[in-house]
């Protein structure tokens, strides 16, 4: 038999924690978007027309569903000619 695990509780937050001030957030923030790679102009233009052809495909394939299967029901069910 396979043991059942379950995920620990969330611990409850003390009252003796701080909360990060403002500063302190923006300071972190800054320090780690300083670790991102950004992609280069090139990279962002491909990204962006694979991103595109994709999603225009997707658009025809869903259109063509919808199109045929609309078809399909008027003609099984009796609707209109």
């Amino acid at each position: 038999m396979s043991e059942s695990t379950t995920a620990p509780a969330p611990k409850k937050r003390d009252r003796s924690e701080k909360r990060t001030g403002p500063f302190l957030f923006y300071r972190q923030v800054v320090a780690e978007l300083r670790k991102v790679v950004w992609p280069t102009q090139q990279q962002l233009t491909t990204y962006f027309i694979v991103v595109l052809v994709f999603v225009l495909i997707m658009m025809a394939i869903v259109s063509l569903l919808d199109l045929g299967l609309g078809k399909a029901f008027f003609t099984i069910f009796g609707g209109r000619a």
